[in-house]
């Protein structure tokens, strides 16, 4: 619940801000009502996968693109395991990762 509460303002229409999003997927570790029930009270639809059923949520769609992006950025040495104990330093790393990664891209 500290992470849902973290969440900031997320960017859309022109008009009053939205605060949180839409819907949460979550994998079967958090399978369980409590989740839901707190997810539900501030307003998130939550996608939680079910323990015992078999893999049809759609849930691997959403999580290939996160696992994917992960093992991109892992390609950087500096990355995979994070030395700088600066904030900025580390993300200022991770933008060069980024672009290098969309440079190869658009140079194929």
């Amino acid at each position: 619940m500290p992470l849902i509460k973290a969440i900031a303002p997320v960017r859309g229409r022109v008009g009053r801000p939205r605060k949180r999003p839409d819907c949460l997927y979550a994998d079967r570790g958090y399978d369980h009502d409590k989740y839901r029930r707190l997810v539900w009270r501030t307003g998130i639809k939550p996608i939680i996968a079910r323990r015992g059923t078999p893999h049809g949520s759609g849930l691997g769609i959403h999580r290939w693109v996160v696992e994917r992006t992960i093992a991109l950025l892992h390609w950087f040495r500096r990355l995979r395991i994070r030395w700088e104990v600066r904030d900025d330093i580390h993300e200022a790393f991770m933008k060069l990762a980024a672009a290098i990664i969309c440079w190869r891209r658009l140079v194929r």
